[in-house]
C-alpha cells in the first residue's frame, strides 16, 4: 500500500482504489473456499442430480450458506481498511487536507503533544473505539449467524 500510494497522486479516490485493488484477493480466496466447501454438501449434489440450473443452485443452496461467513469477514475487514487508511493518512500518503482523516489528525497533533495532548489523544481513541466496535460487531454477527453455534458455544459432534 505504501509503495503504491507513494508513486500515485495522494487523494481520496486513489486511496480507495488502491485499498480495493490490494484487498480484493483475500476476500476472493475466502469466497472461493467457502463456495467449494458448500458445493460438496449432499443437498447441493442432490439438487445438481435433480437437474437444477446453475443459477438456482448458487442462489438457493450455496449463497445462503456462505452469506453469514462473508458478512462477518467483511465487517472485520472494514475495521482493517479503516486502520490502513488512517495509517496512510498519518504518513501523508492518504487523504489530503482539507478532507478529514483520523490519521491526519493524529499526525498533526504530534507537534503539540506537550501543550495540547488532546489533539492526538481524542482522534486516536475514536479510531480505536471504531475499529474495536467493528471487530466486536463482526464477532457478534458470527455468534448469531453461525448455525453451529448455540448461545456462543461451539457444538462439537452433536454435544456441547
Amino acid at each position: 500500500l505504501i509503495a503504491i500510494m507513494a508513486v500515485a497522486t495522494p487523494g481520496v479516490v486513489t486511496l480507495f482504489t488502491v485499498l480495493g485493488v490490494v484487498g480484493w484477493a483475500a476476500m476472493a480466496r475466502l469466497v472461493r473456499a467457502q463456495v467449494l466447501a458448500v458445493r460438496e454438501r449432499e443437498y447441493v449434489q442432490a439438487a445438481m442430480a435433480a437437474g437444477a440450473g446453475h443459477f438456482k443452485i448458487v442462489a438457493v443452496y450455496i449463497l445462503p450458506q456462505c452469506l453469514s461467513t462473508l458478512i462477518v469477514v467483511y465487517t472485520i475487514g472494514l475495521g482493517m481498511t479503516i486502520m490502513a487508511e488512517s495509517s496512510l493518512s498519518f504518513l501523508g500518503l492518504g487523504v489530503q487536507p482539507p478532507a478529514p482523516s483520523w490519521g491526519r489528525m493524529i499526525s498533526g497533533g504530534i507537534a503539540f503533544m506537550r501543550t495540547a495532548p488532546w489533539l492526538t489523544l481524542f482522534p486516536g481513541l475514536v479510531l480505536t473505539m471504531t475499529v474495536c466496535s467493528l471487530n466486536l460487531l463482526g464477532d457478534g454477527l458470527r455468534d448469531i449467524l453461525d448455525p453451529k453455534m448455540v448461545q456462543g458455544v461451539k457444538i462439537i459432534r452433536g454435544g456441547l
